[in-house]
């Protein structure tokens, strides 16, 4: 059965498009937005949460139109992309005297999940001023961390959705193509570390590491009805050792190819990152290689 194109892991064939033209066909009055959620329905094409897979596949019956498979009624109504207008996070007024101790000197830390709370805006500006990378909107499941000791912040972080495709990893769990991505969403992203520029604490980053993972599956649990099993990162070997993860017992996979997950062209176009890793669970792989 030939394949007209891939979108988003779903292979879209010949009878795929057909059906949809008959689709569009017996619903000639229906918007693209009704057609996608009608399309949705007819595949049981659903989101972990249940919701329907909507954006994804409008994306996909747009790159049909696009390549000539379908024909698409007009477009109605333009809605403004909140993202492409959100506004960089404004600065804040922080503390920026020096924290220079031990880490059995500095007193009690207490790491706080900041997500949907006022303390969200002190995150996404600290990160945004402090951090290499800047403050990047995060797109799906995500939660935040501030670490404070005094009443201080003295780190962020910020966990998100699993790259789709990520070689070192894949071979590292083990798993086909088809549990990939039925169980991605059971891994956990590290995108942004940052130890403020301020705070000199030796091994306060591996500490925070250490106390991260035991408690992320549970507050992923708590937020999104399912745990983590597996946490993952990357490191820019020609910036970073990635000391910290490796001394919190972070296991090296590999590293990237430098194409990026949309790649075309099978030629390195961005810079090549380490990949490192962490089980959150004993079993982790039977969980990620799970048939649900």
């Amino acid at each position: 059965m030939e394949t007209l194109l891939q979108y988003r892991g779903r292979r879209v064939t010949h009878e795929d498009a057909s059906f949809i033209r008959a689709l569009i066909e017996a619903h000639p009055s229906d918007s693209r937005r009704a057609l996608s959620r009608r399309l949705c329905e007819a595949w049981g094409w659903l989101q972990p949460n249940g919701h329907p897979r909507d954006m994804v596949c409008r994306g996909l019956m747009l790159a049909l139109h696009r390549a000539g498979h379908i024909v698409l009624p007009p477009i109605r109504h333009v809605n403004p992309n909140p993202l492409a207008r959100r506004r960089r996070p404004l600065p804040i007024e922080a503390d920026e005297s020096p924290i220079e101790t031990s880490l059995s000197e500095m007193g009690p830390l207490d790491l706080r999940q900041i997500r949907r709370t006022p303390e969200e805006a002190v995150f996404n500006a600290l990160v945004e001023a402090h951090h290499y990378l800047g403050y990047t909107q995060p797109v799906g499941e995500h939660l935040k961390y501030i670490a404070y000791a005094g009443g201080r912040p003295v780190a962020c972080m910020a966990w998100g959705s699993a790259p789709r495709h990520l070689g070192p990893r894949d071979r590292f769990i083990g798993w086909p193509p088809e549990l990939r991505k039925q169980n991605i969403r059971f891994i956990a992203y590290n995108s942004r570390y940052l130890i403020l520029p301020w705070v000199r604490v030796p091994h306060l980053a591996s500490h925070l590491l250490g106390t991260m993972v035991r408690r992320l599956p549970r507050e992923w649990d708590d937020l999104y009805g399912h745990p983590v099993h597996f946490a993952e990162t990357f490191v820019y070997p020609d910036r970073f050792r990635g000391t910290c993860y490796r001394a919190a017992n972070w296991i090296y996979l590999g590293q990237t190819t430098g194409r990026g997950k949309d790649d075309q062209t099978h030629r390195p176009s961005r810079p090549i990152k380490d990949v490192l890793g962490y089980p959150l669970t004993r079993n982790y792989r039977a969980r990620l290689c799970e048939v649900r």
